[in-house]
């Protein structure tokens, strides 16, 4: 693996591309500046949040080099902008009653002002910044009580922090209400489990977390600084807003619920405070344009469904509505400055669905319409519309995919090699390394950086231990880093630098879920599907396997079976043609599955007993595959 160099400076190319890019931005519209500063209570300026180990979780200071206006020549201007408004932290007020504080993870916390005590909204990632902003609301609003919990939609950074507020307890003895949207509990662990491993390791690549803070370096997430990279929990909502217009009386506040799923999360709401005149929309307009589809990977999500309960929203609340808030970014002031938000991101996501199906079905690909489609100019003259997050060549690949898949119908690629095997067809076809090296540099040096990476990256995958390879795919992207105005991009070119030249993490260990409190939550039914996902086919071809599970604690019956390379599981009678039979609960299964404690114990300590052929059990958990929490992305 070829030594650590450190980041590289902006080419010539890029700093005249950075500094022509000033001259289409809307400059002179400083009305963010005075909103994300607006209502600010208490800000503690040099932030560092640490959990139980001393471990930083969360650090603000990191990002102290931001202190100025003008952008460096290796940050896009709009970048540089949306992460210095990031840097707004602290409590704030959003009007007599509903209180935020922002920058204290990825996300907001909001707190509306009770009766009896304080609703949390949206408790953040990880339990130490959620207890760290419940301490800063109490030290300037009196201590109230956690009277209630919201949890806006499904997405880890709106419920990850709730023990940080309040405890299970709390919520199994009916003092703290926790109310979510329809299907949350089920899109909330799903997302986390299936495709946990692969999800977390290139969301590392989406917010960055290791890499360095700095103005050649990590700047910004979009809709937040980073993720926090504390304890993730998780209680189970006990209150469902099953229907759009519900209300609610919670802790003498009324609450209007609007449903708006597989906008951008599969299960999400916004709410309406009537008397506060105040409208909470999540994440469904942000002041950025959001992703169709993340680049971390996820469901991709149906542009005209959220083009059109925005619609809903402002003909539901935006006229009774003084400011609204979200759980990213800042607030909005005013009814006719809200209307032209909403408005204006609901027409944006029409915008993007129509006109890509409109070029799909004159024929073009993907890849053809994300090189064609742009934003009208009332839309990219407006900030809240801009690149902030997500991107228009992203996003019109992403309704593509939703409607037509991603294969482009050509025959040619009905098939296609993998990377590596593609990569050597490529270098013999250059005339050898040294040949494909040489046009990569050549583009490289005339600012083509885009056909310099796609180049070098062959040059990468034919000969992973080619130095030189590497380099000039780290520069390359490098490029493409400094350049972008999406920060999520600029992140995947710049960790992918960072990669390329010192080799991905190796931190050993499982990493399949969000966390053990999130584990504990599945559902049985999930908790067999997470299994056959380990299950390695292959191994398993000539197995059959067929044992009977039996919960003391929750009265469920289990028949799981492997045969054909697939896992199977069936509820209720158990099989008495079963090879074995467990006995067990619960929490002795999940200790099983999160390898936590001395399973050796639990057998000797009868909370497991299997009747029949113990092999069988033996065999099942042999032959599951833990994944690889830090394989290689730049390089095969």
């Amino acid at each position: 693996m070829p030594a650590t160099s450190d980041p590289g400076p902006a080419s010539e190319h890029t700093r005249a591309l950075n500094a022509a890019a000033i001259e289409g931005l809307p400059a002179e519209d400083r009305r963010d500046f005075e909103d994300a500063a607006r209502g600010l209570i208490a800000s503690e300026p040099d932030l560092v949040l640490r959990g139980e180990d001393e471990r930083v979780v969360w650090d603000m200071a990191a990002y102290g080099f931001l202190d100025r206006d003008q952008a460096p020549e290796t940050v896009n201007p709009a970048l540089w902008r949306l992460a210095r408004l990031n840097m707004n932290h602290g409590l704030f007020e959003v009007c007599p009653g509903i209180y935020q504080v922002r920058g204290y993870d990825l996300s907001n916390v909001t707190f509306v002002e009770g009766e009896s005590g304080v609703i949390v909204i949206d408790p953040l990632v990880s339990k130490e910044c959620a207890a760290a902003a419940l301490e800063l609301y109490r030290r300037h609003r009196g201590g109230r009580p956690v009277s209630a919990v919201i949890y806006s939609h499904s997405h880890v950074d709106h419920w990850g922090g709730v023990k940080g507020v309040v405890s299970q307890e709390q919520v199994t003895a009916g003092e703290v209400p926790v109310w979510a949207p329809q299907g949350f509990m089920d899109f909330a662990i799903s997302e986390n489990v299936l495709s946990g491993t692969a999800m977390l390791r290139r969301a590392e690549y989406m917010m960055a977390p290791r890499l360095a803070r700095g103005e050649r370096g990590q700047v910004d997430a979009g809709i937040g600084k980073t993720t926090s990279s504390g304890t993730v929990t998780l209680i189970a909502p006990n209150h469902e807003v099953g229907e759009t217009g519900l209300e609610a009386d919670i802790d003498g506040v009324r609450v209007v619920f609007q449903l708006v799923p597989d906008t951008e999360a599969p299960a999400e709401m916004n709410f309406h405070f009537p008397e506060l005149r105040a409208l909470g929309v999540p994440e469904n307009a942000t002041h950025c344009q959001h992703n169709l589809l993340t680049p971390r990977g996820a469901q991709v999500r149906d542009a005209l469904n959220w083009s059109k309960y925005l619609g809903q929203t402002i003909d539901m609340f935006a006229a009774d509505s003084d400011v609204l808030f979200a759980q990213h970014h800042w607030p909005t002031w005013g009814a006719e400055e809200i209307g032209e938000f909403l408005a204006s991101h609901r027409d944006m996501y029409r915008y993007l669905h129509d006109q890509t199906l409109r070029l799909a079905n004159r024929g073009l690909t993907a890849t053809e319409i994300a090189a064609q489609v742009t934003l009208p100019p009332s839309l990219q003259g407006t900030w809240a519309c801009r690149e902030g997050y997500g991107t228009t060549s992203f996003n019109v690949r992403a309704v593509y995919q939703r409607y037509l898949g991603f294969f482009d119908a050509n025959p040619a690629r009905l098939d296609p090699l993998p990377p590596q095997e593609a990569a050597l067809g490529y270098v013999a076809l250059a005339g050898g390394l040294e040949e494909l090296m040489a046009e990569a540099r050549a583009a490289h040096e005339h600012g083509e950086y885009r056909w310099a990476a796609e180049l070098a990256s062959h040059a990468v995958f034919a000969e992973p231990d080619s130095s030189a390879a590497r380099e000039l795919a780290a520069e390359s992207l490098e490029q493409l880093g400094y350049q972008a105005e999406s920060p999520i991009w600029r992140n995947f070119y710049l960790v992918g630098a960072k990669e390329l030249r010192e080799g991905p993490p190796q931190r050993g260990g499982e990493r399949r879920l969000a966390s053990a409190d999130v584990a504990r939550s599945l559902p049985l039914e999930q908790v067999w599907d997470a299994i056959g996902a380990r299950l390695d086919g292959p191994r398993a071809w000539a197995s059959r396997i067929a044992i009977a599970w039996d919960f003391t604690d929750t009265a469920e019956r289990w028949t799981v079976r492997v045969q054909n390379g697939a896992l199977s599981a069936s509820p209720g009678e158990l099989d008495p043609e079963a090879q074995a039979k467990v006995t067990l609960t619960r929490a002795a299964l999940d200790a099983i599955v999160l390898g936590e404690g001395d399973i050796g114990e639990l057998f000797g300590s009868g909370a497991i007993v299997i009747e029949g052929d113990p092999v069988k059990l033996g065999e099942l958990f042999g032959l599951l595959d833990d994944g690889d929490p830090d394989f290689a992305i730049a390089s095969p």
